[in-house]
């Protein structure tokens, strides 16, 4: 994935999982090296819809230590209003997205995971790609053809 967004010069923002940052630190300081942002997306990757308030806080405020940023993703895209209130006055940017992939479903063939991307991004989207084993089927077919046809169209790819 790194290799794919150096190669046309792409910044993205990678919203990491805070076991995994722990258990990968290597390539954890290489996205930031290379000039990605990086933001919070929880310990354990928790579904707010199915957490108490304090439970999911908890976990937002653990990744912290591993990943100091004021941006946030919610895992699944869920959070509870009382949880995005509580998050919001610690001065944290909760970032949602306009267009996601599916690569994470392996239902979902590679091309029609590319025809998702390309039929529905547009100048300003937040795209949001997996980078993990179970979409890396979807992910190393989708990225590259994604960068390469937004960038003939005169797109940038730069991180929030």
């Amino acid at each position: 994935m790194l290799q794919q967004l150096d190669k046309y010069n792409a910044k993205a923002t990678f919203f990491c999982v805070g076991e995994n940052v722990e258990k990968h630190q290597a390539i954890f300081k290489t996205i930031a090296f290379k000039g990605h942002r990086i933001g919070n997306h929880g310990m354990r990757h928790e579904n707010g819809w199915d957490v108490d308030t304090h439970t999911y806080l908890k976990s937002y405020s653990e990744t912290q230590k591993f990943i100091p940023s004021n941006l946030f993703r919610p895992p699944y895209g869920r959070i509870k209003n009382r949880q995005a209130k509580e998050l919001i006055k610690l001065g944290v940017e909760i970032v949602m997205w306009d267009v996601i992939s599916g690569d994470f479903d392996p239902s979902i063939l590679p091309k029609k995971c590319l025809a998702n991307v390309l039929k529905h991004t547009q100048n300003g989207s937040i795209v949001v790609f997996h980078d993990s084993e179970k979409a890396f089927p979807n992910l190393s077919f989708t990225l590259p053809k994604m960068l390469d046809h937004f960038s003939k169209v005169g797109y940038r790819f730069e991180h929030l």
